[in-house]
């Protein structure tokens, strides 16, 4: 695809994307390297290629969540989503932007780091249960002969 089609397509790819996978938070950043991406993958196919700019140029101008809802059966759409989903997510911009830290592995695992961070979360109760019901029952024909 030449530097002008792509040109041509980025911009409304980038505008799909933001109504396809909404943060109002993020920047244009991600989008658009997002955007990068998925044209790049369709340079080795004329196929796809004719079928994104085919999508591209005739969607509505009113992106809504039902005029998603309506192409989300097209192929093109198939195609974005699917590149989409994986390529916008592992962007390490959008990691900082959404608290997650990366891999724990090379950091040393999450046991001394990270695995109660949940600032979001209340503190959870930590006490002994002393209500009067068991917490496991026993069916009846689970239970051993002569026993309780």
């Amino acid at each position: 695809m030449s530097d002008a089609e792509q040109s041509d397509l980025k911009p409304p790819l980038v505008r799909l994307l933001r109504a396809a996978y909404p943060h109002p938070d993020f920047p244009d950043g991600p989008y658009e390297r997002t955007a990068d991406t998925i044209l790049a993958a369709t340079e080795s196919d004329v196929w796809v290629r004719v079928t994104l700019a085919h999508g591209l140029t005739t969607l509505p101008e009113d992106l809504t969540e039902q005029s998603l809802r309506e192409m989300a059966d097209a192929e093109f759409f198939g195609f974005v989503r699917g590149l989409a989903i994986t390529t916008l997510y592992d962007d390490h911009e959008v990691w900082k932007l959404l608290g997650y830290e990366g891999a724990s592995f090379d950091q040393g695992g999450y046991l001394h780091r990270g695995f109660d961070d949940l600032d979001w979360l209340p503190e959870p109760r930590i006490e002994e249960y002393d209500g009067p019901e068991p917490f496991i029952e026993v069916a009846e024909q689970d239970r051993p002969v002569g026993g309780k």
